[in-house]
């Protein structure tokens, strides 16, 4: 296989135009009804299924809870895949964006509240981790204007150390295994508590280099436009020299933050 097809590529599915290239819209559309896309409603689906395998029978027979595993894990390994599915092939639409962070935080609340609710695992770790999941999301959101915040690897192994240990409590398990299952969860938690501090300080840096940029850009334009007014006057000399002091300004800026995002 060579590409995609033109429905995953192209939206639509564009046709190309003079000269063999495909219109801007192809390029950058890629259509809703995608592989990728598909496996994160599948996801989300598959949350209410999940709690209501865990549930059935009072939610302490082991085989309804065996199948809730199922369930579970097959949401956790679509997890993997879309994502990765997305970025390879060009698959990335809105809708993507949008709904993959919700599945993924959907189906592990789901599972921590249910398993709390039943008595399994402590309130005081679902708190911990439903507290970190949404302030993280709410400060990816007060950075985006001036950048984004990639997941680190510590946030990927925080994810799989999630799912590991939640998918233990929702097996029934005795002995050692209970106890082998605890102590999952806590470098879960413990993981869960580093990656967090790490994303505030990164959202911290992004945003101070952001406002930085920010406030240097305006100074050049201020000067440009001094420049401008001042282009024809008899002496130039102080707005040519505000304009490229400015551009030092902005230069020194972005020198900084390529700086800092290389560390």
């Amino acid at each position: 296989m060579t590409g995609v097809p033109a429905s995953a590529a192209g939206g639509s599915g564009a046709k190309p135009v003079r000269g063999g290239k495909l219109g801007t819209a192809a390029v950058n559309q890629a259509s809703l009804w995608n592989i990728a896309n598909i496996l994160t409603m599948v996801r989300l689906l598959l949350v209410p299924g999940f709690v209501l395998l865990l549930f059935h029978d009072g939610g302490y027979d082991p085989v309804w809870r065996a199948f809730a595993w199922a369930a579970f894990a097959v949401a956790m390994i679509t997890d993997l895949f879309d994502g990765h599915l997305a970025r390879t092939y060009n698959l990335v639409t809105d809708f993507g964006k949008i709904a993959d962070p919700i599945a993924d935080k959907a189906i592990m609340g789901a599972a921590l509240v249910s398993l709390s609710v039943l008595g399994d695992l402590p309130w005081w770790i679902t708190g911990v981790i439903l507290a970190r999941e949404l302030g993280i999301t709410l400060m990816r959101f007060w950075v985006i204007r001036h950048a984004v915040i990639p997941a680190s690897r510590g946030g990927k192994l925080k994810t799989l150390a999630q799912g590991t240990a939640a998918g233990m409590y929702v097996l029934v398990l005795t002995g050692p295994l209970a106890t082998l299952r605890f102590w999952v969860m806590m470098v879960a938690v413990a993981l869960t508590v580093v990656t967090g501090l790490d994303y505030v300080r990164q959202a911290v840096v992004l945003r101070r280099r952001g406002l930085a940029a920010e406030r240097a850009a305006a100074a050049a334009r201020t000067a440009e436009a001094l420049q401008a007014t001042a282009g024809t006057a008899p002496d130039a000399g102080p707005a040519a020299g505000a304009v490229a002091g400015a551009k030092d300004v902005h230069a020194a800026a972005e020198a900084r933050g390529a700086a800092e995002a290389e560390r």
